[in-house]
């Protein structure tokens, strides 16, 4: 896949205040979703990445096959063009498939993804592929189309999330599992920072002495799941205005079966990761990963 995907929540909560430095400010706020899907009974996936910056809300369509080939994209910018709702047609598995969307009632929170009054439809061989949003009616109506043969699982989401001290965002950390309240508080200006990360308002993971251990690994347990949280905040602590720190929530698919620590500021931990979890789909079933790109706001 082309621009990372990471992982599951339906839509970032930005938790401090909306003032921001310099480095928020070039920061666009992005929430991008990866689902496995099926055309023609080959496994691809299909990434949703909605986009918010000066000049308004974005979206994007793309289609991957099982080795992260990009075969075709569309780019949808409904704000900017007007175009609120339409049809887009790409190629890909040698078939036709459409693009649908209606944003024309959407509303959004604070987030660039609308959380209500919308739909998006993936059409392929007259079958629905993937649909997003809550006007599932309207979708079927306007795409004439039968319904999933098989349900899209999403496998990776990527968020950046903005904050003072507090970032959070929504989690769900296995296919149809319950939705989590996390947060990340994190205060640098303090002589000896630490970091904490909350699930539901209980803490599940606290790191002392964050100057000597400002990249690390540690496994959690939510939803009876394994889930490995590598963080990288060396920017926090000695770039402040330069760049984000980089949390990575990832589920594992035993818990004997963890993965390395790898830097995340290295793109391709997100390429490994995801294949790995494609490959084992036939015998272990999907894993999840959610990476969040933190700015401060100053």
């Amino acid at each position: 896949m082309k621009d990372f995907p990471s992982c599951f929540g339906e839509n970032g909560v930005q938790v401090a205040d909306s003032s921001s430095s310099s480095s928020s400010k070039n920061a666009q706020n992005l929430v991008s979703s990866s689902y496995q899907c099926q055309i023609r009974s080959q496994s691809c996936v299909v990434t949703v990445t909605w986009s918010k910056n000066l000049m308004g809300h974005c979206l994007s369509v793309g289609i991957d096959d099982s080795t992260n080939q990009c075969l075709c994209k569309v780019d949808i910018k409904p704000w900017v063009f007007s175009k609120r709702k339409g049809c887009k047609s790409l190629e890909a598995y040698s078939c036709k498939i459409d693009v649908y969307w209606d944003l024309s009632s959407a509303k959004f929170g604070s987030g660039p993804e609308p959380l209500e009054g919308f739909y998006v439809g993936v059409v392929a061989d007259r079958q629905m592929v993937l649909l997003l949003g809550d006007l599932r009616k309207e979708a079927f109506k306007k795409t004439n189309v039968g319904p999933l043969y098989y349900n899209a699982v999403l496998v990776a989401k990527k968020e950046h999330v903005f904050g003072k001290k507090l970032y959070g965002t929504k989690a769900v950390f296995c296919n149809n599992g319950q939705v989590h309240d996390l947060v990340i508080e994190c205060d640098t200006s303090i002589s000896e920072p630490s970091l904490m990360i909350r699930i539901d308002s209980k803490t599940v993971m606290q790191v002392k002495h964050l100057r000597w251990k400002f990249r690390g690994n540690h496994t959690i347990l939510v939803d009876g799941l394994a889930v490995e949280v590598l963080w990288d905040v060396y920017n926090w602590l000695f770039n402040p205005y330069l760049g984000d720190a980089v949390f990575m929530f990832r589920t594992c698919l035993s818990t004997d079966k963890m993965w390395p620590a790898q830097p995340l500021s290295d793109a391709n931990l997100l390429h490994l990761s995801f294949s790995q979890r494609f490959s084992d789909t036939k015998s272990q079933g999907v894993g999840f990963s959610l990476i969040l790109h933190a700015w401060k706001n100053v």
